[in-house]
């Protein structure tokens, strides 16, 4: 890689920098896309996966932001019909907390700030004639229903890079950028990766989309003088056995005025999150609290008839928020819109993104193109917005296509057709291949994982480890027990003899 040379280098491989190569390589620019570990490794993986405006976010007046949350959604739910898929929310009221006049104002505007088209309006609902309010506490008897809609969050991330790549962006992942040194003409890059083997990149212009990392960044890599500061806000969910048989979610207001939300999980399991707080430390691996977990087992207990305690948590994880310090005392009150910076007065364009929510990463890729892109003699129209699905979402009916797929493959058992399409889509048929049997599918790692599944994301979602495997690409994580996880780990160890980088070759 000696002196390859680009358009643009990205810096980052979460959601921000993934929209920014998609749209970028879409454009026409020549891109190369550089994660230190696997693609979503870190705070767009630990999301609470929704795809949402933000209800809580009206009551600090960021109404713009809501609107441009509601917006996008509507936009995600056609690109991606088989990741991103509409969720009813059950919010009960408590008078005491939020009176019922704020909650249905809070809901009119919910409705109708981001021009609603596919998703069902909001209503009062009683709970002894709905499926809600069966887990809830008796002294729950109404509440309001109102519509958000739920994302894989990992899968959104590779999607966008799968996407890129078939635009003719490289995507290089376990790769770090040890040094950027800037030019009047351009940047000049060395990378590395964890194999240690350096090498040296040229691009004309520079993304820095490090998420938490992007401060550090512009200290220690880029060595650029800036006025910026992040906030560090550490964010943590639970996941415990299934506490409810529906399909609604649940939101539950909070006494110290957060919100809570409990929300149904891989099927047999309930999601809770999420928390807030303030993190001192490395933005690198956290995890969650003692504090953190007995909160959002109160938090459920407040409404929930079964009790859960920290004995019931089957798996939980946090990670770090990187938003623009805005000196507010309250990290719940930090605004979770983005800032898009491009610095040209030094030299060769830097495009700096702070903050940032994972509903609008899209419309951020788009505002941070438009402005890089005619720096670098670029002036194509932004394209993302369009009718444009992300890989795998061509066919916009997931269940039709579930029942396709067993119509044509019938050994395939509906569970596991399902688990396919609604992480794959279209894609699933490559998956399958020529199989026409469970065992032409190859080894059996547990749960409904099979060789066919692994190779599939070796040799085209850059995954690498039984973790990229079992809790970015997947969930299956909590469903294979320690030894199954190490035979994929063997199995993966063995598949790979070459460096980091794959390439997507669904073109």
């Amino acid at each position: 890689m000696v002196n390859e040379s680009y358009d643009l280098i990205v810096i980052g491989g979460g959601i921000n920098g993934a929209g920014i190569a998609r749209d970028a390589a879409g454009r026409g620019l020549s891109v190369l896309l550089v994660e230190a570990d696997d693609l979503a490794s870190q705070t767009s993986s630990a999301s609470t996966k929704l795809i949402h405006g933000g209800l809580r976010y009206l009551e600090q007046y960021e109404f713009k932001l809501v609107a441009k949350a509601l917006s996008e959604r509507e936009v995600l739910l056609k690109a991606a019909p088989h990741i991103i898929w509409p969720m009813r929310f059950i919010l009960p009221h408590q008078k005491h907390l939020r009176p019922a006049w704020m909650i249905r104002t809070g809901l009119f505007l919910y409705d109708h700030l981001g021009g609603r088209q596919t998703l069902a309006g909001s209503h009062g609902v009683t709970f002894a004639d709905h499926p809600a309010g069966m887990p809830l506490k008796s002294e729950f008897q109404k509440g309001f229903a109102y519509s958000d809609a739920w994302v894989q969050d990992a899968r959104l991330v590779v999607l966008n890079c799968m996407d890129a790549a078939s635009r003719g962006a490289r995507i290089m992942t376990r790769t770090s950028a040890e040094t950027a040194v800037r030019n009047a003409d351009g940047w000049q890059v060395t990378l590395k990766t964890m194999d240690g083997e350096t090498s040296e990149v040229r691009a004309r212009g520079l993304a820095n989309a490090a998420g938490p990392w992007a401060v550090r960044f512009l200290d220690e890599v880029a060595s650029q003088k800036h006025p910026y500061s992040l906030r560090l806000i550490k964010g943590s969910h639970i996941v415990v056995n299934q506490l409810f048989d529906h399909d609604h979610a649940y939101i539950f207001q909070q006494p110290d005025g957060r919100i809570v939300f409990a929300i149904p999980y891989e099927r047999d399991f309930t999601l809770i999150g999420t928390t807030d707080v303030e993190h001192e430390g490395a933005p690198g691996k956290v995890t969650i609290e003692e504090d953190e977990v007995r909160y959002l087992c109160e938090s459920a207990n407040r409404y929930f008839e079964r009790s859960i305690g920290p004995d019931d948590v089957v798996w939980s994880y946090s990670g770090v928020r990187p938003l623009l310090d805005d000196r507010e005392d309250n990290a719940s009150e930090i605004t979770r819109d983005y800032r898009i910076q491009l610095d040209t007065a030094g030299g060769a364009p830097l495009l700096n993104v702070f903050g940032g929510k994972l509903t609008t990463y899209r419309r951020l890729a788009e505002d941070a193109v438009d402005k890089l892109a005619p720096e670098l003699g670029n002036r194509q129209n932004a394209w993302t917005g369009n009718d444009h699905p992300l890989p795998g979402g061509e066919n916009p009916n997931p269940d039709d296509l579930v029942a396709s797929l067993r119509a044509s493959h019938a050994f395939i058992p509906p569970s596991l057709a399902t688990r396919w399409v609604f992480n794959y889509g279209t894609r699933a048929m490559t998956i399958v291949g020529d199989a026409r049997s469970l065992t032409d599918l190859g080894e059996h790692f547990g749960a409904d994982l099979y060789a066919a599944e692994v190779d599939y994301l070796r040799e085209h979602e850059w995954a690498r480890t039984a973790e990229d495997i079992l809790w970015r690409r997947s969930k299956l994580g909590l469903r294979l027990d320690d030894s199954e996880k190490r035979r994929l780990g063997d199995h993966l160890a063995q598949s790979f003899a070459t460096p980091m980088e794959m390439s997507a070759s669904l073109r």
